[in-house]
């Protein structure tokens, strides 16, 4: 029988619970963060690994206490422990999670992103299993699993295509296009029109990913336009993937249907067209836009405001997110948190100064034209919503190409990274 631990190694060991869950929450919100570049993230990703190394030395007591947490399941705490459960092969607890976050569906991020964290030599065995399984919820973990470490599923890929589940059809459908399988390209566009709006949706992701700039695009385009849960990823890829005149007529349609202005502005800075800049500087002056506009600019220039004093000081009395009035129902987050208020007067200047070096008409992506060295580039030394967009450039330029994962562990993308130079 293992002895009991003193109160203050218990203390300590569910700090390492609390902490684990904590900043993989955290890592969560900077994944897709306007001001955080891959070393920040690896920073980030060493606590979380020191914090579930501390579980592991604890063994069975820090077992016992990630197990506990589930009491309250979230998406950290349920990521902390599965992290724990496949490391130790646990069958038993790992049973128990996949119950959880079956029964807790908000809690399932934790889960397959725990399958993401840990090397793909503990996942030999368990992903297997899961790919076999008759649970639709396993098998679409599994295939999560490999394309987070850029493996195919292999034969379990075609048999999920065919799945009546639209959960793991879509999942299939997504992993075809983060894998660049470019042989599938036939199959993912006759699921153009799947029932489910979801499996529509990664079907037309996929194909764009994979090459088809027609029937993919066009109805890529079209979830543009009307509001839903992948309005803004499909807006990003489909400005990404069409030539510049077509994304100005589809500018040009969001401008005469839109009634929220935020869609346009952050399209001209993913269309990258210098012709949009003089009216991007226009919207500094709206302290509602002012910091979106900022952000779509340095898409197209690569200015980092803050770091060439191109910003200014935050308003006084501004307040876009929650705050302290109990009388204010509105409890949404500041869309533009973390963006830097650019000072319009400086950015004028400058543009005024070196507006020759952008020629309208050609797309200019972080200060350059489109090409896969600057990709590669902003991919080692961008923020991560520009890393995103490095990646699915890379892709559109390449099709059959993988889909960099961004949201990798920062010390294996630092890894693949240095493979790809």
């Amino acid at each position: 029988m293992p002895v009991a631990p003193s109160h203050l190694v218990t203390t300590v060991i569910n700090q390492h619970v609390e902490e684990s869950a904590i900043l993989r929450n955290i890592r969560s919100v900077l994944l897709t963060a306007p001001h955080v570049k891959l070393h920040q993230l690896r920073r980030l990703d060493d606590r979380i690994a020191a914090h579930l190394d501390g579980l592991a030395i604890a063994g069975d007591f820090g077992v016992a206490l990630s197990m506990e947490a589930l009491e309250t399941p979230g998406v950290g705490e349920v990521f902390a422990a599965a992290v724990r459960a496949i490391e130790d092969a646990d069958k038993g607890r790992l049973d128990r999670l996949f119950a959880v976050a079956e029964a807790v569906p908000e809690a399932q991020p934790g889960l397959i992103s725990s399958f993401g964290w840990v090397s793909s030599q503990v996942l030999q065995g368990t992903v297997s299993q899961l790919l076999a399984s008759g649970s639709p919820f396993r098998r679409r973990v599994g295939i999560a699993a490999c394309a987070m470490h850029r493996v195919s599923p292999g034969a379990a890929l075609d048999a999920a295509l065919e799945h009546l589940d639209s959960p793991l059809r879509a999942r299939a459908l997504r992993t075809l296009g983060d894998l660049g399988k470019r042989d599938t390209l036939a199959s993912v566009r006759d699921s153009l029109e799947d029932e489910n709006e979801g499996c529509r949706f990664w079907a037309a992701r996929s194909a764009v990913l994979l090459g088809d700039r027609e029937s993919a695009l066009a109805r890529l385009a079209s979830v543009c336009q009307a509001p839903g849960p992948q309005r803004e990823r499909a807006m990003h890829l489909t400005l990404r993937a069409m030539d510049v005149p077509r994304a100005h007529e589809l500018l040009k349609l969001f401008a005469r249907e839109l009634k929220d202005i935020r869609p346009l502005i952050q399209g001209a800075g993913i269309a990258g067209d210098p012709h949009y800049v003089p009216w991007l500087i226009r919207h500094m002056d709206d302290l509602k836009l002012a910091r979106l506009a900022g952000e779509s600019f340095t898409f197209i220039t690569g200015l980092d405001l803050a770091y060439l004093n191109l910003d200014r000081r935050r308003p006084e009395g501004v307040e876009f997110g929650p705050n302290d009035n109990p009388e204010d129902d509105d409890v949404s987050m500041d869309p533009d948190d973390s963006l830097p208020w650019p000072d319009r007067q400086k950015i004028t200047a400058w543009w005024t100064a070196h507006s020759q070096r952008f020629q309208s008409g050609v797309r200019y992506f972080m200060g350059e034209p489109v090409s896969r060295g600057h990709c590669l580039t902003v991919l080692k030394e961008g923020c991560q919503r520009q890393r995103i967009a490095a990646a699915e450039f890379l892709c559109l330029l390449d099709p059959g190409t993988g889909l960099f994962p961004t949201s990798a562990p920062a010390w294996r993308q630092q890894r693949w990274l240095a493979e790809m130079s």
